[in-house]
């Protein structure tokens, strides 16, 4: 099998991918593109901290692993919504719900 070597991409101890040499997870350049339809144009304009080749460079890791990043992005949606049903609405929602500005 080859191993494929993606610059700009280096993985941490916890095999978590990030564009090297900052903090910013392939994941949420990947997220920025599927949530808000941005092209690496974009997404730099939003980060200006990355170049587009370490973005270019994040996007190629994704489709090469896509399966595996959309299966973690799918948990952590089923994370964060089991999270929001176990909290009590908040009291503006409350406050919001009683002047009939909600349903």
């Amino acid at each position: 099998m080859t191993t494929i070597a993606y610059p700009h991409i280096e993985i941490d101890s916890n095999g978590t991918p990030y564009i090297t040499g900052t903090r910013t997870k392939v994941e949420e350049v990947v997220l920025d593109q599927l949530a808000h339809s941005w092209d690496a144009l974009e997404i730099h304009r939003q980060h200006p901290h990355l170049s587009l080749a370490e973005i270019h460079s994040a996007l190629a890791y994704y489709y090469d692993h896509q399966e595996e990043f959309d299966a973690m992005i799918e948990d952590g949606l089923r994370h964060f919504l089991a999270l929001q049903a176990s909290m009590p609405p908040s009291p503006v929602h409350l406050k919001l719900k009683a002047m009939g500005l909600l349903p």
